[in-house]
């Protein structure tokens, strides 16, 4: 029998469909083991334990063959603290939320609820989930699980930290510019910023949905990359409310990558990345060749220019707002020009490892190679890929054109299986 902390969501749910597992001890694992690593990372910021053991029980009552069980049916899960959890506290990291508890669930906490997973933890975040640091003035730091000394990434950090600590096979985070896809390298799991438009953002604190901000998604986070693509098909699609949402499915089958066209690139002309990232890019551009795919070292074009319109966007560079709107629509097109050439680009995530906590990483461009595809909408997967001398993770980035989050996915689980993809942390530092 396969041990229970680090194994995958999806064989979880199978091994408890097939009650070679119950759900009550798939639970009570996970929750012992956030007992013993979170003192130490500062991930966790709420635990369910007594309802979720209440939910397992119900659920391994249900685990019937007349009834039908959900794709993760008796799973547990975990949720950054942005997100409405009906009866459960909500602060969003601020302190005038404190008290909040919601009467409602977020559209993707009720959708995993529905697939029959359980929820267990809320994770930590900076205030109102929009910072560029893991830290929150409301519970502290969360640190990262491979060196307790370094940053778990930006407002996703809880998320990326306990799933990377075997205390959540799965989890819920939002990104706006990276707050997904960088804390997933930092501490080497498996993550989707899927197209903006695919997954409704309704119930997150901060995420206003709509044409507001198309540049705000919320995805799943795992250890595997086969997780991503189930939880994909249980949060994806209109939920009557997040005007922005297109009913676009899911693809059933994930495609071949025979023939597929890559361009990749080490440098986006910004941040130069450590040699040790590079050589993790490098890496994965051949476990792609070898995977079938075509690969041509190229960069999109004007990615500088991304920065720049992200920065008026964030009010921290004056711009007229008409102006802005119009070098993000010429970027756009360029990038769309770009992709009509290529079904992917692989690109490092950030241009090294996580940084020591509390420090600000060398030159301010932590997110540079992140926020141009959020200004695109495109799907990028992230996966560990590679580790530096300094034992820490690193992963990639592959972007997929929009409405392609399938392609993104076999491309990432292409390089997961050649590189290694997560490992067990220790906690250490």
């Amino acid at each position: 029998m396969r041990d229970v902390i680090g194994a995958p969501a999806g064989w979880l749910a199978r091994a408890i469909r097939a009650k070679k597992l119950s759900s009550v001890e798939v639970v009570r694992a996970h929750l012992e083991h956030i007992h013993t690593v979170n003192p130490r990372l500062n991930a966790v910021v709420f635990a369910t334990a007594e309802s979720a053991i209440k939910e397992a029980r119900a659920a391994d009552r249900h685990n019937k063959r007349r009834n039908a069980l959900g794709s993760l049916h008796g799973v547990p899960f975990t949720a950054k603290d942005i997100f409405n959890t009906a009866g459960l506290p909500t602060t969003a990291g601020l302190r005038m939320l404190r008290s909040n508890i919601p009467d409602h669930d977020a559209t993707v906490v009720a959708r995993m609820r529905r697939a029959g997973a359980i929820l267990i933890a809320k994770t930590n975040s900076p205030p109102a989930g929009a910072d560029e640091d893991s830290w929150s003035p409301l519970r502290g730091g969360t640190r990262n699980p491979y060196d307790v000394n370094r940053s778990p990434g930006v407002t996703s950090s809880g998320e990326a930290a306990i799933i990377a600590a075997g205390g959540s096979p799965l989890g819920l985070g939002s990104d706006s510019g990276g707050s997904i896809r960088v804390p997933a390298h930092y501490c080497g799991v498996a993550a989707l910023k899927p197209t903006a438009g695919l997954i409704p953002v309704t119930g997150g604190y901060g995420l206003t949905g709509g044409l507001s901000d198309p540049r705000s998604s919320v995805g799943p986070m795992a250890r595997y990359v086969s997780d991503l693509l189930i939880a994909l098909r249980v949060l994806a699609g209109p939920d009557g409310f997040d005007s922005g949402v297109v009913p676009v499915p899911v693809a059933k089958r994930t495609p071949k990558l025979d023939g597929l066209r890559v361009a990749w690139y080490t440098d986006d002309g910004l941040a130069k990345p450590s040699h040790a990232v590079a050589s993790t890019v490098r890496a994965a551009a051949r476990a792609l060749a070898a995977a079938g795919c075509n690969v041509t070292e190229e960069r999109p074009p004007s990615l500088a220019e991304a920065y720049q319109v992200t920065l008026g966007y964030w009010g921290r560079k004056h711009m007229n707002h008409e102006r802005m709107y119009e070098r993000w629509d010429a970027f756009r097109s360029g990038v769309l020009k770009f992709m009509s050439r290529f079904d992917l680009v692989l690109s490092p995530v950030a241009p090294d490892i996580a940084p020591l906590i509390r420090v600000k990483p060398v030159g301010d461009h932590q997110l540079s190679y992140t926020v141009p595809y959020s200004l695109t909408g495109n799907p990028c997967v992230v996966v560990r890929a590679g580790t530096s001398p300094e034992n820490m993770p690193i992963g990639v980035q592959v972007v997929a054109r929009n409405w392609n989050d399938a392609v993104a996915l076999r491309a990432a689980r292409a390089i997961e299986r050649k590189l290694g993809g997560w490992r067990p942390a220790s906690v250490v530092g």
